[in-house]
């Protein structure tokens, strides 16, 4: 039970199912991924750029404070001045969330904005010191205890007319605007974990989704499986997988089909062939065991037992010669090809056709040209046509035997007057066994036309039948002058 259980999710397992939701998983989990940390960096990207604009704008507005006039004077503001500078600005402006104005007068914090300034901005802090030994412009971004600071600090220098004619500028001290980048960071974090868990969920629901459509779109190969279990058990031929779509397992369904239509056809020739041959074979086997269960002591019965057999295993032998042919054409060695003259050949097989019987024999006309073609296996088709045409046809009826070559092709025909074939019958005297409505069109046991239907077949060609029943038939042999070649055969 353990074992059986452990092969059933083995099998799901490895399907196709779960190999295309798992691939499709990691697919998507994939993208997710990298989505998702793409988006997290453009915000913080974003995050940062905003702040440097922000840090611009504020030293832009303080640059423009340093060169306007003091309310207090009406008169612009002089080095003296610098505190009074300080103390209008941090009033009139109020810093973004996270942003710290501040102002250093002689290397020390003087004033900043109202907010509570973070550890790394305490007056005593290494970052003040530093600030308030500036002498030229700095920006920069460091990392502190609290998280990332970005800040532009700004040293303060006021021109003024010391003479007529004479002009100074000090730096009394240092404008410095900071922002803490850690709230922000802190919202995108929050931000990013909203979207891994709506993509999680997202990811889930199409998963689910992905597993029921994979369901559908692999119900065919399913069905596919079953049916072929199914005649495997049943040896049931007649089973057919409904084609859906127009996509790859439709056109795999429409082939599974079709070769199920061959393998049918296979089958039911193979049990008809095996039917008949056994049948064909029985009748001269019962025969001879009738015959020698009764065979008795007078020499002229024995005699006579003994042509019954003789002739018996003659048809037998012939019997077994004809499936041998037939077998043996649907092997690549069946042809041993060469040229052959089409006017010589067709006047060898009038003169062997013509000893078969006393009939009006005739000559019609004669090809000129040659094709790659098997001198024996050819004799032999035409040969079995015009013993055919003996069977069904009395002494003054005519057999008349030609040839053409035209457009490629070689046609050699035999006609006949006799008695023709019934058109329901037509289409089936080439098939094995088969017999027309008198029980005597083909030779035997129904071999005859069959084994020539090989034999143009291996040559690449085909025949075709015109008769009418009591005015006679013909049979032409249609074979391609170049076809085939002895590496296809």
């Amino acid at each position: 039970m353990q074992l059986k259980q452990a092969r059933k999710w083995h099998r799901f397992l490895l399907s196709a199912r779960t190999r295309i939701l798992a691939w499709y998983i990691v697919l998507m989990a994939t993208s997710s991924l990298v989505s998702i940390f793409a988006i997290r960096q453009e915000l913080f990207t974003r995050v940062q750029e905003r702040v440097e604009r922000s840090l611009s704008q504020e030293v832009q507005e303080f640059r423009q404070l340093v060169k306007s006039v003091n309310p207090k004077t009406n008169k612009p503001f002089e080095s003296h001045e610098v505190t009074d500078l300080f103390d209008l600005f941090v009033t009139r402006n109020i810093p973004d969330d996270d942003e710290f104005l501040l102002t250093l007068f002689n290397g020390r914090l003087y004033k900043h904005s109202p907010r509570a300034l973070p550890e790394p901005l305490k007056p005593d802090s290494p970052l003040i010191q530093h600030w308030g030994q500036l002498t030229k412009p700095e920006r920069g971004q460091i990392d502190t205890t609290l998280g990332e600071l970005l800040y532009l600090a700004e040293p303060v220098r006021i021109t003024y007319q010391a003479e007529p004619l004479e002009s100074t500028a000090d730096a009394q001290g240092v404008f410095v605007v900071a922002h803490m980048t850690t709230g922000e960071r802190e919202e995108v974090d929050e931000a990013i974990v909203v979207v891994v868990e709506v993509t999680i969920i997202v990811l889930t629901a199409a998963s689910i989704l992905a597993w029921a459509i994979a369901g559908r779109v692999l119900a065919p190969l399913r069905l596919l499986t079953k049916t072929a279990l199914s005649i495997t058990n049943n040896s049931n031929l007649t089973q057919r997988i409904p084609v859906q779509g127009s996509d790859e397992i439709a056109e795999l369904t429409i082939t599974f089909n079709e070769m199920m239509d061959r393998l049918e056809d296979a089958f039911m020739s193979q049990r008809n062939f095996i039917n008949d041959a056994s049948h064909e074979l029985r009748t001269p086997i019962t025969i001879i065991r009738g015959h020698l269960e009764l065979l008795g002591d007078d020499p002229q019965e024995q005699q006579e037992t003994m042509e019954v057999i003789v002739d018996e295993l003659d048809r037998m032998n012939r019997f077994v010669d004809d499936l041998l042919i037939l077998a043996k054409a649907e092997q690549p060695e069946f042809l041993c090809l060469d040229t052959v003259d089409v006017k010589s050949f067709t006047e060898e097989v009038y003169a062997k056709a013509r000893t078969l019987a006393a009939r009006n024999w005739r000559l019609d006309s004669k090809g000129c040209g040659s094709i790659i073609a098997d001198r024996q296996r050819l004799t032999q088709a035409i040969v079995n046509l015009a013993q055919n045409a003996t069977q069904h046809t009395h002494t003054k009826d005519v057999i008349a035997l030609g040839s053409i070559v035209r457009n490629g092709k070689a046609r050699f025909w035999v006609s006949d007057t006799g008695q023709g074939i019934a058109y329901s019958d037509q289409k089936r005297v080439f098939k094995r066994f088969a017999r027309g409505v008198n029980g005597r069109r083909s030779e035997g046991a129904g071999l005859g036309l069959a084994i020539v239907q090989a034999i143009v077949t291996a040559h690449h060609g085909h025949i075709e039948l015109s008769s009418q029943p009591g005015v006679g038939s013909t049979f032409t042999l249609v074979i391609p002058v170049d076809s085939p070649t002895p590496e296809s055969n």
